[in-house]
């Protein structure tokens, strides 16, 4: 990492803090990304380690990005974790971030989500070498040091690799190649209406050794000589560097510029012949239009020194010349065809001396950026031919693309650059980027193959009515297939499809949308379409007055906004609005006529477009401005089964913003969900149930769904076994449903909790987190825990206390911590090992996991037979639950409070976690201001005080004064715990005095007028205690 970091990664010369935005940065920055995100779970304990130093460097994070495993106050964040000095493991403080450790490194990318590549660049831009801030200058190192500096020379390994690859396929100049291009550039030079250039000169004549004529000093950064080339339509001149990695165009060289005048101001060439082809529209021209065929035909080694490039590369870079010409919208190159003299004619064939320059590549760029400025829009349909070079190109590209292993250097930087992660999306959507798979061999394809190509070339070539018999002649071929997709994305036919949508013809639009819906379920066809810049045009076709173009324009929407950057292209290209007016129709009658017919059809591809972009968090909130909830509930009423789909995909795809969930409710739909749970479409019974699942985080939400009779149709569903996507969704709703006890009452009538036993084996993962999640909530009925037991659900609970999926185990140790409450059940728990099992959980990494095992080892300890015994039989468990009063996490430590509080009830445990250090680190707990966890410390303390001196111990600690602050809470719990923890601290004189300096008295005797039994014998017993005391010194004073 830090030699790859030092030597590999490309430092902008403008900026030397900055990282230059090339392929190879992205490469590396890729791969240090997925390294880090993917390190806390690969290395646990080596993610563990604290780094020398911290990293830090300006963040583009919130306080909201951030979740319960931090401490958020107003904008700033901190980590539950801190170093021995009390300083946070993370803190934010926005916009400056500091990080200890590759634990939270970890964490911090996966929460960032659309930001992480933006995070990367920062860190590493802040901090030029973190291996001297995490090992530091110090030779001496600590335990787990040697094994990380050893996963992080792997990492440096493999991106010098990275960047070896990436430099061995860029073609690299030297001295000879510029020179004898150079000398190609001047015979160009003449006078005259015909002379392509005007001149070209060195800017300086002296010749190095080496055959440079760049300065030394500028030979270091490997540039070889500058030039001066006046071209016959671009001013000013262009003054152009030449280096061993490309040509480009510099700030220009001046008396007064000095050194800074040599600075790159443009992007990098492979030769000057393909620079001047891109900035001179007339270069470009004259090249295309002569015959070189009587030059001098050289080798193309002599020409450029290439090193390192096999046949692989060879095919690679073919095929990135192709991908940028095929990227040049064809509207343009098809009216320059037509308006230039003779532009129906064939073209002379270039020499190959050009050809492997690539000077033909650009002609077309530059051509479209002529067009785009004239500002020519008319829609041409009849000429579609492209030049032959065109076409050996294509056919170059597919040479190339059959070579094993063989990817576009493209591929990785899209259009849009990081801004492609800019997207907060569901988990379920696709990856960013995906392989480009293309055929591996040509002897394999099948004849469809070829004959589509032929069918392509055709489209390319073709009249308004020959071009509409292809589109159909295409549309009979298996376009689901694979192959048949690729084969029109290998000919170029998806740029051609896509042009044919810009045009007049609604024949046309038709046939091609016809084509692009149903190659577009292919994930390299759809993101190649948003390249193309498909999508764009899509959305403007949802303004036709036509509706089956609508229809199909939405449809073929729904099918390529699968990803991140399409979800942001559709918005923002108003793609949202249009689609929810498509919304706007009647369809809440059985009868429908023709018209209606097709309004309902439009409101469903509209639909089926806002489920696939409702997947991004911000397109949701675009639904909702353009007020698609009103609209979705009216739909929602449709007795369409084909439009409710869609519709409630869209809903329960939404249901996860809380805005949705209420609008749901208020405008009804909870009762139209709940009706389509019987309905008889197993697809549409998974999402109403998928949506309820999560509106029913909402108390109101429960409870209409169990006014509207909806518990049992969830019930009845859970027989659908097979289908594992519904079981999910229904287990899911009933888990949600169940948190409310009238709704629990109801599934023991219809004996769910029998049904639900039974899914505990033999079920995939998410369906247990809901099945185990449901019996959890109806254990907390005691009638429920022998209904759990008779129907042998204790075993299986049990069993899955084994497993490594943190929601599961939240989830069983919940269930098995409330079946715990039952003697009974306590027994069979025993008897399994279960109590050992779950005492293994504290070792858990995950807080929350700790957390609910703590609370389940409590009931566990309160109704085993000899629960002393039983926990001093766990080799190292009193000690690991005492060093859980170190963690950060409130939860983890007030269940750990409300453990301890039970393990203390046995003098030989209370002495055994007395000798671990349990009294000072309750008392360090003192000064908490969470209610939850100062009731359990409360708790904790009262039984600890039993033993020895811990009730002075307390006391010394300073464990008393913060105690009387917890009478002032408002948490009658709060005010219990603590008069009894109080009352046995008092039994101390010098407690007692603590106590009264503090006020207690005065607090206490408000609590003697409790309702509470237990706090008013709590309160009155300290009082008693402290005036014994004063009563005691007054008679020793007085006599």
């Amino acid at each position: 990492m830090g030699v790859a970091l030092s030597k590999a990664v490309q430092w902008s010369s403008s900026d030397v803090d900055k990282l230059e935005n090339t392929p190879l940065n992205e490469a590396i920055l890729t791969e240090i990304l997925l390294f880090t995100e993917q390190f806390g779970a690969r290395h646990s304990q080596e993610a563990r380690l604290m780094f020398r130093e911290p990293l830090q460097w300006k963040t583009s994070l919130e306080a909201s990005d951030f979740k319960t495993e931090y401490d958020i106050s107003g904008e700033s964040v901190m980590s539950q974790q801190s170093d021995e000095d009390g300083h946070p493991l993370l803190q934010l403080t926005p916009p400056d971030i500091t990080v200890y450790t590759f634990y939270h490194l970890s964490n911090l990318l996966q929460l960032a989500e659309d930001k992480k590549m933006k995070e990367v660049q920062a860190c590493l831009e802040s901090n030029r070498n973190p291996l001297m801030k995490i090992f530091g200058n110090s030779s001496t190192t600590v335990e787990g040091e040697d094994l990380l500096f050893n996963i992080l020379k792997q990492l440096d390994t493999k991106l010098l690799s990275i960047a070896v690859k990436q430099i061995s396929r860029e073609g690299r100049l030297s001295p000879a190649a510029v020179d004898m291009e150079v000398d190609q550039l001047k015979s160009f030079c003449a006078t005259g209406e015909n002379r392509v250039l005007k001149s070209v000169r060195y800017t300086s004549d002296y010749v190095f050794s080496n055959g440079c004529r760049s300065p030394p000093w500028r030979q270091i950064d490997g540039e070889i000589c500058s030039l001066i080339i006046e071209t016959c339509d671009t001013e000013p001149t262009l003054f152009i560097t030449c280096s061993a990695s490309g040509v480009f165009i510099n700030e220009g060289v001046n008396g007064e510029g000095g050194e800074n005048s040599y600075r790159r101001k443009s992007d990098v060439f492979k030769d000057l012949a393909t620079l001047l082809k891109n900035k001179s529209l007339h270069f470009a021209d004259a090249i295309n239009e002569q015959d070189f065929a009587s030059l001098e035909v050289q080798s193309t080694k002599k020409i450029l020194h290439v090193e390192a490039v096999d046949a692989e590369e060879t095919g690679q870079t073919l095929r990135s010349y192709d991908h940028r010409e095929k990227n040049v919208p064809e509207k343009a190159r098809q009216q320059l065809v037509r308006n230039k003299p003779g532009g129906r004619k064939k073209k002379l064939e270039p020499s190959l001396k050009w050809k492997n320059l690539g000077l033909t590549s650009p002609h077309d760029v530059g051509e479209e950026k002529k067009a785009r400025k004239s500002g020519e829009s008319k829609k041409v349909l009849e000429y579609c031919t492209k030049s032959p070079v065109s076409e050996n190109k294509k056919k170059a590209n597919f040479s190339g693309s059959s070579l094993p292993g063989c990817q576009s250097s493209q591929k990785i930087k899209t259009p849009g650059g990081a801004d492609d992660f800019s997207e907060s999306s569901s988990e379920g959507e696709e990856d960013e980027e995906q392989p480009d798979r293309r055929a591996e061999t040509t002897t394999d394809l099948p004849s469809e193959y070829w004959q589509i190509q032929k069918l392509v070339k055709y489209l390319k070539g073709a009249n308004q009515t020959a071009t509409v018999i292809a589109l159909c002649s295409l549309r009979d071929f298996n376009l689901v297939q694979e192959t048949c997709q690729l084969a029109i994305r290998d000919v170029g036919g998806l740029e051609v499809l896509i042009n044919l949508l810009d045009t007049d013809e609604i024949k046309c639009k038709i046939g091609s949308l016809k084509i692009l819906k149903v190659i577009s379920c292919n994930s390299q066809i759809r993101r190649a379409i948003a390249d193309l810049g498909g999508l764009q045009t899509m959305v403007s076709i949802l303004d036709s007055p036509d509706k089956e173009l609508k229809c199909l324009a939405a449809e073929t929407i729904a099918n390529v906004a699968k990803f991140r950057r399409a979800h942001r292209m559709v918005r923002q290209r108003g793609g949202i609005k249009r689609l929810v007016e498509l919304l706007d129709c009647v369809p809440d009658c059985v009868s429908l006529s023709t018209k209606q017919e097709r309004d309902v059809e439009v409101a469903r591809c509209g639909a089926l477009a806002l489920w696939s972009c409702s997947k991004s968090t911000r397109n949701k909130k675009a639904i909702r401005r353009a007020g698609g909830i009103p609209l979705l509930a009216r739909l929602l009423k449709s007795p369409q089964k084909n439009m409710l789909i869609p519709v409630v995909g869209t809903l329960q795809e939404c249901a996860s913003e809380r805005s949705y969930r209420i609008a749901i409710q208020t405008e009804g739909m909870i009762e139209d969900l709940v009706k389509n749970l019987s309905c008889d479409n197993q697809e549409l019974q998974m999402h109403c149930a998928s949506a309820i699942f999560k509106c029913a985080e909402d108390k109101r939400t429960r409870d209409l769904v169990r006014q509207y009779d909806g518990l049992k149709p969830l019930v009845m569903l859970l027989g659908e076994a097979e289908n594992k996507q519904l079981l999910a969704a229904t287990t899911g709703a009933i888990w949600k449903c169940s948190i409310s006890m009238e709704n629990v009452a109801k599934f023991q009538e219809y004996k769910a909790l029998e049904t639900l036993v039974g899914l505990l084996t033999d079920q995939p993962e998410e369906v247990l987190v809901n099945v185990v999640g449901a019996l959890g909530e109806c254990a907390q009925i005691p009638e429920n825990l022998a209904t759990i037991r008779k129907s042998g659900g204790i075993q299986p609970l049990v069993n899955l206390l084994s497993g490594t999926n943190h929601a599961l185990l939240v989830n069983v140790t919940r269930a098995v911590g409330a079946c715990a409450n039952d003697p009974a059940n306590m027994v069979i728990i025993d008897r399994l090992d279960g109590v050992r099992l779950l005492w293994s959980l504290l070792k858990n990494p995950n807080p929350e996991v700790q957390a609910s095992a703590a609370w389940a080892i409590c009931p566990c300890i309160e109704n085993a037979k000899d629960a002393g015994e039983m926990v001093r039989s766990f080799v190292g468990g009193l000690e690991l639950i005492v060093n859980l009063l170190k963690s950060p996490n409130i939860n983890v430590l007030a269940s750990v409070c409300a453990a301890i509080a039970k393990i203390a009830k046995d003098v030989e445990n209370l002495a055994v976690i007395t000798d671990h250090g349990v009294v000072p680190m309750l008392a360090n707990l003192t000064n908490t201001v969470d209610d939850k966890l100062r009731r359990y410390l409360a708790e904790a303390i009262t039984c600890c005080c039993t033993w020895g001196r811990n009730c002075v111990s307390f006391g010394e600690a300073g464990a008393v004064a913060p105690l009387v602050r917890y009478l002032c809470s408002k948490d009658p719990a709060v005010h219990q715990a603590t008069a009894r923890a109080l009352f046995e601290l008092s039994k101390d004189p010098e407690n007692c005095i603590t106590m009264h300096e503090n006020g207690v008295v005065k607090l206490l005797l408000v609590m003697i007028g409790s309702t509470d039994e237990i706090l008013q014998e709590a309160a009155a017993s300290c009082v008693a205690n402290i005036r014994h005391l004063a009563l005691a010194n007054e008679k020793a004073k007085y006599g």
